[in-house]
């Protein structure tokens, strides 16, 4: 990924309070698939927004999962891979009640 930034942080999810093992890619709990609104290029840690992102989207493109996050404090918007330890049924959830994108 252009720009990448690895940073194995851990940390207690703000919306579900999951404690969550980083392994330097990790940018969501794996719970409720929710996020912080910490980096202006991925994995940097240089936002001052901090805002809770909530998994809005689920994208399937090229055989690849996707979730796509909106920060609930400025709106921003950025989509991060599925990883294989995050919750199905939440996954599952989010693409039958909210939009699902496939393209091939």
């Amino acid at each position: 990924m252009k720009n990448f930034t690895k940073t194995v942080e851990s940390f207690t999810c703000v919306v579900c309070k999951e404690k969550v093992n980083g392994n330097g890619y990790t940018n969501h709990c794996p719970n409720c698939l929710s996020c912080l609104h910490v980096d202006n290029l991925p994995g940097d840690r240089a936002c001052f927004c901090h805002g809770i992102m909530d998994p809005i989207g689920y994208e399937l493109r090229n055989g690849k999962e996707y979730i796509l996050h909106r920060c609930r404090k400025c709106g921003f918007e950025r989509k991060n891979r599925v990883s294989p330890n995050d919750n199905r049924e939440a996954l599952y959830a989010l693409s039958a009640s909210l939009k699902i994108k496939k393209s091939i």
